[in-house]
Formats: C-alpha cells, sequence, structure tokens
C-alpha cells in the first residue's frame, strides 16, 4: 500500500469517528431514527370476531404528521363487522394534543359507525382529557342544529316542562324550610347582606316608582276625565284616580318595576356568582345558597315593597290631583275631600296584601333563574330575561286571582 493510499485511508477513518461522536447520523441512521424513535406507528388487528385491537408505538405529537383517523379502518382483514375498538399504547414514546385530537376525532367516526371505542388501553392523561371534553354534550345551533321530528319535539318538550316543573317545586321548598330556620333563629346569612339589599330594594327604587306611578296617576286622571266631562261629573276623577290606586294600580306597577329593577338584579348577581362557582364554594363550606343569597334578597323585597306600595298610591293620587286642578277647574279642597270620601282604609289593605304577593313572586322568580343559570355569560343574560318576564306574568296571573278572591269575598 502506497503512502498516499494510507493517507486516504486514514481521512476516511477519521471522518467517520468525527461523523459518530457529532452525533450527525448518515442517511441510513436517520431513516432509523425516524421509523422508531421520532415517527409514530400503527397497526391494527382483530382481537376478537367483532372487536379490533389499534396498537400504537413512537411518537405521537403534533410535528409528526400523523395519519388520518378515516383511513384506519380500511386497514383492518376482511370478516365481520366491528363492534368494538380497542387500543395498545404501550409503544408510545411521547404523545402531546396531537394523540388526543386523533383519538377523538377516531371516536366520532366510531360513533358514526355504531362502534364502541374503548378508551382503557390509552395514557391516563389522554383518558382524563376525553372525559373532560365530553363532559357537557355539544350544542348545535344555527344550520348545525338537527330538527327533530314532531314527537321529538312534543317529549322533548314535555321532558323540560317536567325538569323545570320539579326544580321549581324543590327550590319553593328550600326557601320555606329557610324561612322556618329564620324563625327558628338559625337561618345564616349576613346582616349586612340584608341592609344592602333593603337600601338597593328600598331608597334607591323611589326616583323610578316616583316618575312611573305619578304618571300613572295623571294618565288615569285623562282617561277619567274624557268620560265625566260629558256629564259634568269631573269631582269623580277624585274617585277614579284613588280607588284605582290603591286597590290596584299602586301594586301593579310598583310590582312591575320591581321585576325590571330588582329580580333581574337578583338573577344577574346568583346567575354571575353560578359563572364563578361562588354558588359551589358556599356548598362545601356547609353554607346554604339558598339561606346565604336568597332568604336576605327575599326578605328585602317583602319588606320594601308594601312601603313603595303605599308610597306609590300617594304620587299617583298626586298626578291625578295635578290634572283635576290644572285641568279640570277643581280646587285642591274639593279633590282632597272626594277624595277621603271615596277611599277607606279597605283599599290600601287590599293594595298592600297584593305588594306583598307580588315581592314574594318577584324575589323568588329572580332568584330561581339565577340558581339555574349556566357557566357562561350568555346564560346570565338568559337567566336575566326569564326572570324578568316570569316576574311579571306571575304578577299578572296572581293579581288575577286575588281580584276574584276579593269579589268573592265581597271586598
Amino acid at each position: 500500500m502506497t503512502q498516499r493510499e494510507v493517507s486516504w485511508l486514514a481521512f476516511l477513518l477519521s471522518f467517520g469517528f468525527a461523523v459518530r461522536w457529532s452525533g450527525v447520523p448518515t442517511d441510513q441512521a436517520q431513516a432509523t431514527i425516524s421509523s422508531t424513535s421520532r415517527r409514530w406507528q400503527l397497526s391494527i388487528e382483530r382481537a376478537e370476531d367483532d372487536a379490533a385491537l389499534l396498537r400504537l408505538a413512537g411518537s405521537w405529537k403534533l410535528e409528526d404528521h400523523l395519519p388520518d383517523p378515516d383511513a384506519v379502518m380500511e386497514q383492518l382483514p376482511p370478516g365481520r363487522p366491528i363492534r368494538r375498538l380497542a387500543f395498545d399504547t404501550q409503544g408510545i414514546t411521547g404523545w402531546d394534543t396531537g394523540l388526543l385530537a386523533y383519538v377523538a376525532k377516531l371516536g366520532e367516526w366510531n360513533v358514526g359507525k355504531g362502534i364502541e371505542t374503548d378508551l382503557t388501553g390509552l395514557p391516563d392523561g389522554i383518558q382524563r382529557l376525553l372525559r373532560l371534553a365530553t363532559a357537557v354534550p355539544r350544542r348545535q345551533t344555527g344550520a348545525a342544529a338537527k330538527r327533530l321530528p314532531w314527537l321529538g319535539r312534543v317529549g322533548t318538550t314535555a321532558i323540560a316542562t317536567w325538569q323545570a316543573a320539579r326544580s321549581t317545586v324543590t327550590f319553593v321548598g328550600e326557601v320555606a324550610l329557610a324561612l322556618v330556620a329564620l324563625l327558628r333563629g338559625r337561618a345564616r346569612f349576613q346582616n349586612s347582606e340584608l341592609a344592602i339589599h333593603l337600601q338597593a330594594c328600598g331608597a334607591q327604587a323611589f326616583p323610578i316608582v316616583t316618575l312611573i306611578t305619578f304618571l300613572v296617576g295623571v294618565i288615569l286622571a285623562f282617561i277619567g276625565a274624557i268620560q265625566l266631562r260629558q256629564f259634568g261629573a269631573q269631582i269623580y276623577v277624585a274617585d277614579l284616580v284613588g280607588i284605582a290606586m290603591a286597590q290596584e294600580m299602586g301594586a301593579l306597577m310598583t310590582g312591575i318595576i320591581m321585576s325590571g329593577r330588582s329580580g333581574a338584579a337578583f338573577a344577574a348577581q346568583i346567575g354571575t356568582m353560578q359563572v364563578n362557582e361562588e354558588v359551589d364554594a358556599l356548598q362545601t363550606l356547609g353554607l346554604s345558597p339558598v339561606e346565604f343569597l336568597v332568604l336576605p334578597r327575599m326578605l328585602a323585597l317583602m319588606l320594601m315593597i308594601p312601603l313603595l306600595t303605599v308610597y306609590a298610591d300617594l304620587l299617583g293620587i298626586l298626578g291625578g290631583a295635578f290634572v283635576g286642578v290644572t285641568m279640570l277647574n277643581l280646587t285642591p279642597t274639593q279633590y282632597w275631600n272626594e277624595t277621603r270620601s271615596a277611599l277607606t282604609l279597605t283599599y290600601f289593605v287590599m293594595g298592600l296584601v297584593k305588594g306583598e304577593v307580588f315581592g314574594m313572586l318577584i324575589a323568588l322568580t329572580g332568584c330561581l333563574r339565577g340558581m339555574q343559570c349556566g357557566r357562561s355569560s350568555a346564560a346570565v343574560g338568559l337567566a336575566v330575561t326569564s326572570a324578568v318576564v316570569s316576574g311579571i306574568v306571575c304578577i299578572i296571573c296572581s293579581d288575577a286571582i286575588l281580584t276574584v278572591i276579593y269579589h268573592v269575598l265581597g271586598l
């Protein structure tokens, strides 16, 4: 061997050692690494007659260009249809959300084909994430929503109505128990919370109650004056406005105002607490959400609405007096004497009873919708809307029932 050949041999050997120790693989080593430790491996085989086992090995990460799940079942040998698919992941060296997305998409494909997916062979982390992802069913909206047949819609509506009625009865029962605990001195809530709600339902509601009830009295006086003026009986506008406000309109308008104001506020406050999981935290601490959240709000509204009702009666009568004095040529003394002769204490008591019932219903509907609120900001808006609508409907229905009862009793 010549000296030149020896030199070339030494150069090649030194280059080979350099490549080996520097960690730069040759083309053959690179192919081996990419097919074993860096890339995914997949095989599927029949475990039973109607079951298949999907073996996963290697690296299952997003950068590994994972296969299409739709092509997995095409590799299965022909035979009986597959009814169950299991996993063997002991050979997996690494995974991330790529494997999670792959298994989730494969599961959706299996559902469409009527195949049961067995997740027990997957890593524990994948199983926990999949359970978390499927804890709440996906809600289909818009064009993606499937319209059920009429019989399915009837059944769905009936089930939803039954569940709503059941939850309402349960909530009313819990409130009744909380009231019993309050009478026994065992209800647990903050006195400062009650004071805050008393102020919110009382003093802070005076401006809007003042404006609305004064204008209602003005409207009633105008409506009465149009008809009574034809007979020269303008003086009886005082009777009309006084009786209507004391017996009916004062309590009704106050209830509607407080439903849109306090009932909506209750639903928004408790609904936001549901979103932030504060209600769950109260239960974890051993506190009853009904006693701690609902009871002070209901007490505040039931205590304040009778006062607001009396205030609304007086403002409505004042609005009628404004019309009578300024437009019907009545003196303040004439209007006052006619109002005093027409009104009795019974009319005010009837209005106060209605106001008390309205306050209880407003508090119940507002707090109920708040407690039934979902876990999103959109659910809070729906809860507020439902609280206002439900409160007004309950007010009108109870008002009609109480009016019939008054008529039967001869009041």
